[in-house]
């Protein structure tokens, strides 16, 4: 993997970090809101296989067809895999079009990839050809990590850069507009949380996963350092566009990846190895912890989505050899998790 020093020096700070405050019961299911299951009711099985040394980090799937879409964090190559298939194919080469990492993906309703470089920006792809269609870039070289993205009903991608504590927004408007004037363009600041997140080191990550609601009122944003989840008001001209969700029943440190339905949300806690279950008002102002499962097996999870009647979870193994620790990983593989 193609890494800057000052990337390795976060991933080092944040992985000692996290392994000062991680929980002790790996291995076990537990519930702070409610009793726990039996570790029968949760079952964690290989749903496919990735080429090896992927490190995978974000997760995507298609609407239209199921398929999801796996990026590596270590080479910037993305995967595809079809419902049932047992093995992922190559779907974007390893440095595909200079990208270094391929952290988070999503796919649009416009059947669009859109693929996050933590080190650059982002870039959108036409899924049918494969074609870049549009990349856009974050200004300025030092301080950024772009991490996670969700997309709007209108199109909008919101983007988090994780050491800027910062939002992005890039527009569908913008993507037809770059795509007409050569491809590129800069990513602009739509809103920024520094001043609202905890204080903290300039090398501690902060923003990580990101989700938008389905009617595409608010954003919902995890702050991985202090276990926080800010509400990010998108209605136009409002009072208080940004605040806390009051959570009850236990907190998100070391939060990455959500997911978002209805009113329930899925939470990966990364370094705990990690999923909780949330229910969350209509609001978006309060979240209430239902159920929360760790187990080793999950590998160090970044993300998850459903897709194809089944919760896909991403087992990174950061710390076996990756970006966060020394070892050995074994087989790299998307899991199925029933039971969250």
């Amino acid at each position: 993997m193609t890494m800057s020093h000052a990337t390795r020096r976060r991933m080092a700070t944040f992985a000692i970090a996290a392994a000062c405050t991680a929980v002790a019961a790996c291995g076990t299911t537990e519930d702070t809101a409610q009793p726990a299951p039996s570790a029968q009711s949760v079952r964690i099985t290989t749903a496919y296989d990735l080429p090896d040394r992927a490190y995978p980090e974000g997760i995507a799937a298609d609407p239209r067809n199921g398929d999801t879409y796996v990026g590596s964090f270590s080479t910037g190559a993305v995967y595809r895999a079809a419902p049932g298939a047992k093995k992922a194919e190559i779907f974007l080469p390893e440095g595909a079009d200079g990208r270094k990492t391929a952290n988070g993906v999503k796919v649009d309703q416009a059947g669009r990839l859109w693929v996050t470089d933590s080190t650059a920006g982002v870039d959108v792809y036409d899924i049918a050809t494969r074609a870049l269609i549009a990349r856009f870039d974050v200004p300025g070289a030092a301080g950024r990590f772009v991490n996670d993205l969700t997309i709007t009903p209108d199109g909008t991608a919101y983007l988090t850069d994780t050491t800027r504590s910062v939002v992005y927004r890039v527009t569908a408007a913008q993507v037809t507009e770059a795509a007409a004037r050569g491809g590129r363009a800069d990513m602009t600041t739509q809103f920024d949380l520094s001043a609202i997140v905890a204080p903290h080191a300039p090398d501690v990550f902060t923003l990580n996963g990101i989700v938008a609601d389905a009617s595409g009122r608010y954003l919902l944003v995890v702050d991985m350092n202090v276990g926080e989840l800010y509400r990010i008001d998108l209605t136009p001209n409002a009072a208080d566009p940004i605040r806390k969700v009051a959570l009850h029943g236990g907190d998100l440190i070391h939060g990455d990846g959500l997911e978002l339905r209805d009113n329930t949300l899925w939470v990966v806690q990364n370094t705990d190895n990690a999923i909780a279950r949330w229910t969350v008002t209509d609001d978006g102002a309060t979240a209430t912890m239902d159920q929360r499962i760790t187990d080793e097996s999950l590998g160090l999870p970044t993300t998850l989505v459903h897709a194809d009647n089944q919760t896909l979870v991403v087992s990174s193994q950061f710390d076996k050899g990756g970006p966060m620790g020394q070892g050995t990983p074994k087989p790299f593989t998307i899991v199925a998790v029933d039971g969250i």
